[in-house]
């Protein structure tokens, strides 16, 4: 039993830890701008805007890579590495970087200012004084990552969004780069191995829809997950199914996706689910989803013909923080 409160409490120092140390990046990237770059940074915790995200090129409010200096640059890539694991990391970035090779393949200049990876953005909500809640945002076209703080707890990692166009580059010095192959590469692999009664539950229509469902709704919900159940499965199924979570799951770093993982198996993994719609090779439009009581995950390769890859993590109870933050003011409050 000492062990066990010892293993709690150095935990939850960790947490702690976690949570100072990403303040002081976001604070050190802050100390880095001027008054004109820190008025576009810097919103109000309770505005709006902290709701406001999308993964489709658009203007955009916060400041954008491209009005940083190098210096100012690294210190927000800083932040980003510290919520992030080695692959998610990667990920993030290498989205940034295609937009060049997506200006290449559609025949814009090099001076085009529509595919462009200098306009992926960083906001910070809150005041980074003190224990009050506070979040922060990366986006741009096709990369959408909101975090958000409650006091000394750890961080909501969700909505996020990657996407990939192309999914795996066609041509030139990065063909065959897939920035999320696992993510397709380990649905495909599940879906091959069911049988016939498997695939003909987990399969809920014929044709994709045309993107992700739920879009950029500040609440997500798709009721009566469909499909098929997790204790459908075979258990080198399963192991398969659990593989493909970690796919987006383990894009955080460990201590944040420890939890998302923890509240997955509490909610009960029966209670998963997971359906697929359209083609069932690469190149043909194909989506599936993935579904529990805590969480939702979309996939949708349609756009392209079958070469532009969208995906979604939603957290169905603590999308921007929600849960935690309500159990922050209640605590505040008593």
């Amino acid at each position: 039993m000492k062990k066990y409160i010892l293993l709690i409490l150095l935990t939850s120092l960790t947490f702690r830890a976690t949570s100072q140390s990403i303040k002081r990046l976001a604070t050190a990237f802050l100390n880095t701008l001027d008054s004109a770059q820190r008025a576009a940074t810097i919103f109000p915790f309770d505005n709006a805007e902290r709701f406001n995200w999308h993964f489709v090129p658009r203007e955009r409010k916060g400041l954008p890579l491209k009005a940083m200096t190098d210096n100012q640059r690294a210190k927000a890539y800083q932040l980003l590495k510290a919520c992030m694991s080695s692959t998610g990391y990667k990920k993030a970035t290498t989205i940034v970087e295609q937009e060049i090779i997506l200006r290449a393949l559609e025949g814009r200049g090099d001076n085009d200012t529509y595919r462009d990876p200098g306009k992926y953005y960083f906001s910070i909500f809150g005041d980074l004084k003190g224990p009050k809640p506070w979040g922060w945002r990366m986006e741009g076209h096709h990369l959408a990552l909101n975090f958000t703080s409650a006091g000394e707890n750890t961080f909501a990692v969700t909505p996020a969004f990657m996407g990939a166009n192309p999914a795996i580059v066609p041509d030139g010095p990065k063909k065959g780069q897939q920035i999320l192959k696992q993510e397709s590469q380990l649905a495909f692999d599940l879906l091959e191995g069911l049988d016939e009664k498997q695939l003909a539950t987990a399969v809920v229509a014929d044709k994709a829809p045309a993107d992700i469902i739920t879009g950029n709704k500040r609440k997500a919900w798709l009721q009566d997950p469909p499909g098929l159940s997790y204790r459908q499965l075979q258990p080198a199924q399963q192991a398969q199914l659990k593989r493909l979570l970690a796919a987006y799951i383990d894009r955080y770093t460990k201590l944040m996706a420890d939890i998302l993982w923890k509240e997955i198996g509490d909610a009960g993994w029966e209670q998963l689910h997971f359906a697929w719609a359209g083609g069932k090779t690469w190149g043909s439009g194909h989506y599936y989803r993935i579904q529990g009581p805590t969480f939702l995950i979309e996939y949708d390769n349609t756009q392209n013909n079958g070469n532009h890859v969208h995906t979604s993590f939603r957290d169905l109870k603590n999308d921007f923080g929600e849960d935690m933050l309500g159990a922050h003011y209640e605590k505040a409050h008593q």
